[in-house]
């Protein structure tokens, strides 16, 4: 017999997923240009330019074992200096080769660094809502206990006061996602700063420190000018799971880091275990041509600006409409207030106009949906149509 709990997580997709793929039948039936689908955050902004050049070049000039054979479980060590380079040219990071390890893409990195962190099954993850639904997949895969802090739905940075009860004894670590997703927030200095000074109080109490994994896959994609800043540079124990997937527009080439600065406490025991967790999971090797494909495109982005010019157009129209809707910072996501109290209901009755948004109940906030618009502009201008039916259901 299969194992029931992984018959049970295989069993059914994630809101996100099934939404995702009923727009993909109905559009088979409809017409793909009358079916509004916001639900998955699968970059339309084509990759950068160096991606295909540094393709082409690596296909032309390279032995095919050269790109395609295996590189060392941690990665390729030219990559892995290149990124040390940048880090530190970029952030000041003080990094070296040895503090990267390149991952599938940002699944990967957070799975691998909590299967290395969680020492026993008393140990408690914590996450702050609103949350990308699958952590609490990757956190189940650990034994550990997920703990939930509510969102503040004020502000949608931390609530601290909250954030001080929350974490006991048993913290092991906190994961933090700026930009966001599903809210498209983006913390500030004030944030990490407040953030740095309460896990390093109860660290000192406990007698352990509580780790920072920061999910970092929309590191750059933030907008108003507001500065993209590093973690570690407000606090010590802070891991970084990084994916090359929103920045330059590759989710299906699963290409990503785990950095594990020198500073974090027992840095080397952690970064063993990330190789272990690596092994145990059959994690090892990440695809070896995307591994020097963003090397070459070190410090390139896709055209964030596009997701800019769609993110003022849809906040702008529904707020028009009446949404209440989360201002976004970065990311590629607009949260939406729901009209009624059940977000899932309110999802539904959209679902029924062919307009494919997801309820947010499974990213720790009821209440409230989440609209991707890594889309293309002009079906966000025919969306609108929709948009404005369905809210004047409620009016």
């Amino acid at each position: 017999m299969a194992s029931k709990e992984m018959f049970e997580l295989g069993s059914k997709s994630s809101a996100i997923r099934d939404l995702f793929d009923y727009g993909q039948k109905q559009a088979a039936i409809v017409g793909k240009e009358n079916v509004f689908d916001f639900s998955i955050g699968n970059p339309t902004v084509p990759a950068p330019p160096c991606v295909k050049e540094a393709i082409e070049d690596l296909l032309n000039t390279r032995a095919s074992v050269e790109i395609h054979g295996y590189t060392s479980a941690p990665g390729d060590i030219s990559v892995r200096n290149g990124l040390a380079d940048f880090m530190n040219t970029t952030y000041n990071a003080g990094v070296r080769a040895e503090n990267f390890y390149m991952t599938c893409g940002a699944a990967a990195s957070l799975t691998m660094s909590l299967k290395a962190l969680v020492e026993s099954p008393e140990d408690e993850i914590i996450l702050i809502a609103p949350f990308f639904s699958e952590y609490t997949v990757f956190i189940q895969n650990t034994g550990a206990k997920r703990v939930v802090l509510p969102p503040d739905t004020t502000h949608f940075q931390i609530d601290f006061a909250a954030l001080e009860h929350t974490i006991t004894p048993h913290t092991r670590a906190i994961i933090i996602n700026s930009p966001n997703n599903p809210s498209g927030t983006v913390y500030t200095a004030d944030t990490y700063t407040r953030l740095a000074a309460l896990l390093t109080q109860k660290s000192k109490e406990y007698g352990h420190p509580v780790y920072i994994i920061s999910d970092e896959p929309y590191r750059e994609i933030i907008y108003d000018d507001m500065p993209i800043l590093y973690v570690p540079k407000f606090y010590k124990d802070t891991v970084i799971c990084y994916s090359y997937s929103k920045s330059l527009s590759l989710p299906g080439d699963r290409i990503g880091y785990i950095l594990v600065p020198d500073e974090v406490e027992g840095a080397k025991e952690i970064y063993a275990a990330i190789c272990g967790a690596g092994r145990s999971m059959g994690f090892v090797c990440a695809p070896n041509l995307f591994q020097k494909v963003v090397l070459a495109c070190l410090g390139k982005t896709s055209d964030v600006a596009v997701y800019d010019a769609n993110r003022q157009l849809l906040y702008n129209g529904l707020k028009d409409m009446g949404y209440e809707c989360v201002y976004p910072s970065g990311a590629f996501y607009l949260f939406v207030k729901s009209p009624e109290p059940d977000a899932k209901v309110f999802s539904e009755k959209a679902k029924a106009l062919n307009l494919l948004i997801v309820p947010a109940d499974d990213f720790g906030c009821p209440g409230y949906v989440r609209v991707s618009y890594c889309v293309d502009p002009d079906m966000i201008t025919r969306s609108f149509t929709a948009f404005q039916k369905l809210i004047d259901q409620y009016k």
